[in-house]
């Protein structure tokens, strides 16, 4: 049995309106694999990356973007149970989630609770598996503690304040004014990320100093989200936004940040860094690495269906206007995270 696929292709280093949409038959699923009917992917600031050729070990072009899929699954290939069609799932994929159609590993679905909307689900897959391993098994922030989250109201920074309040940690969250409101809904103390002295601010608010900071600008400000920690606070950095414009080599600001983490780390005062690498288990043991996503991903859904986290929905806009998903994406001027749906 084969599917058509519509799929929408990054052919190189363009603009959004550079993206091309094509048609093709999908081969029937092979051995453990299954067929996902897409009911929602979405933009997520790797595919910002991907698109200017900046994402650390992106696949060479032309690909089908695509972090993150929440779908049906339609047909089932060999030793796969066939009662798995017809029920709705999350994968979290890396490439080919803006796709109609896609073959997905059996073993990378995630339940979705039937009370959950798709694009509900969609916006916590690879984002509430980031801010759930990030906040718990990285900086391990107990109830009581305060922590700085930069981008308070993008995809990962709202899922990451809401999973810190409900775990009775206080939150600082850094968005433009307009969010404001929004953040401090969520529970967080809002600081404009534009004021030129921000972190003087924080620190108004924290004299003496906090748990953690979770910052994914990078950059000249990664030295100031350092001196903000306490001692035995830590540091997650999970991104460079602050140079995903820069031309040359994507590897080389990873590079030197790596170099910049390990020497605060040799430092005798108490506090740490981290690099956050979404994929950095899968290198010791798939089967572990699924098994822990597949525990973190349950667990955010469970939040969600018991309304303990409202996700955070910038836009639904069909599949065949990816090109449209992904400049609103990257204007910084949405709150929470941009969902692809499947075109009518």
């Amino acid at each position: 049995m084969t599917s058509a696929a519509t799929e929408i292709v990054l052919p190189g280093t363009v603009e959004p309106d550079g993206l091309e949409i094509r048609t093709r038959e999908l081969p029937a699923p092979a051995a453990g694999q299954v067929v996902l009917r897409m009911d929602a992917t979405g933009v997520s600031f790797a595919e910002q990356q991907m698109r200017r050729g900046k994402y650390y070990d992106q696949p060479p072009f032309p690909f089908v973007p695509g972090y993150d899929v929440v779908g049906t699954v339609v047909a089932t290939g060999p030793g796969v149970d066939s009662a798995l069609a017809g029920r709705r799932f999350a994968a979290v994929i890396k490439v080919g989630g803006w796709a109609s159609h896609l073959l997905v590993e059996a073993a990378d679905l995630v339940a979705v609770p039937d009370n959950v909307d798709a694009a509900a689900a969609e916006t916590v897959a690879v984002n509430g598996v980031t801010a759930w391993q990030m906040l718990h098994r990285k900086a391990k922030v107990r109830a009581g503690g305060t922590i700085v989250v930069l981008g308070a109201n993008g995809g990962v920074g709202s899922t990451l304040v809401q999973l810190a309040r409900h775990a009775g940690i206080r939150v600082i969250g850094t968005a433009s004014a307009r969010h404001h409101e929004s953040v401090r809904a969520m529970g967080a103390i809002p600081v404009d990320y534009r004021d030129p002295d921000m972190y003087e601010q924080i620190r108004k608010l924290a004299p003496e100093g906090v748990d953690a900071v979770f910052d994914h600008v990078g950059g000249p400000g990664l030295t100031q989200s350092w001196r903000l920690l306490r001692r035995g606070g830590t540091l997650v950095q999970y991104g460079s936004a602050a140079t995903k414009n820069e031309e040359g080599n994507s590897k080389l600001p990873v590079l030197k940040l790596f170099a910049q983490l390990m020497t605060w780390n040799s430092l005798p005062n108490g506090k740490s860094a981290y690099f956050y690498n979404f994929w950095a288990g899968k290198r010791l043991s798939r089967t572990a690495f699924r098994a822990r996503l597949s525990e973190d991903l349950t667990q955010v859904l469970k939040l969600v269906d018991d309304g303990v986290i409202t996700p955070q929905i910038a836009a639904r806009i069909p599949l065949t206007d990816a090109a449209s998903a992904l400049t609103l994406a990257e204007s910084r001027t949405v709150l929470g995270k941009v969902v692809i749906v499947a075109t009518p």
